[in-house]
């Protein structure tokens, strides 16, 4: 239920931000995604974003989505489609589609809103999206990223977040297909 103090307007914003609220994992589009997050700029809500395949989910993702959560008050998590995913790890990949992956990721109390992209990186939708805050793994630095220009042109910092090692999806699968299950 929208709820607003006294008399007044359900926006559009407002409602889909509500109706994004009640699904979650839901892939919301980029007009819907812009629409939500006006309701939460416009509530002075900080908003942090992150990125990646999150092809199959493992502690690691768990802890770092936590600490993402923690830089703001929106967490939005942009996920690689299922083309993307291939291009960046092959033929074989990704082992869960973009529905699967996103009611997942989604379902975490830490993530508020999920969407995708269709580039190999996000830097265009960063543009759109505007974060207060762009979070990324320890694994990366922010030379590293394509993206740290856009955000630091917008005002935005980028923060680089906590790593658990052995916890990559890639050496996760690769265990998998070789046999050797878990890692001691």
């Amino acid at each position: 239920m929208v709820g607003l103090p006294g008399t007044a307007v359900c926006t559009a914003g407002a409602l889909t931000a509500e109706l994004a609220a009640r699904e979650p994992g839901r892939v919301l589009g980029r007009r819907d995604l812009l629409t939500v997050l006006a309701e939460h700029r416009a509530a002075g809500h900080r908003i942090v974003f992150t990125n990646g395949c999150f092809d199959v989910l493992h502690r690691g993702h768990v802890a770092y989505l936590r600490e993402a959560r923690e830089l703001g008050d929106v967490l939005v998590v942009a996920l690689n489609s299922d083309e993307s995913v291939r291009r960046l790890k092959g033929p074989e990949r990704p082992v869960n589609p973009l529905t699967d992956r996103a009611g997942v990721v989604g379902a975490l109390a830490a993530v508020d809103l999920v969407t995708s992209f269709e580039e190999d990186s996000p830097v265009e939708l960063l543009d759109l999206v505007r974060p207060d805050v762009y979070a990324k793994g320890g694994d990366y630095t922010p030379d590293m990223l394509p993206e740290t220009p856009v955000v630091r042109a917008q005002g935005g910092e980028v923060r680089i977040l906590g790593y658990l090692p052995d916890h990559s999806t890639s050496a996760i699968v690769a265990r998998t297909r070789a046999g050797t299950g878990v890692v001691s």
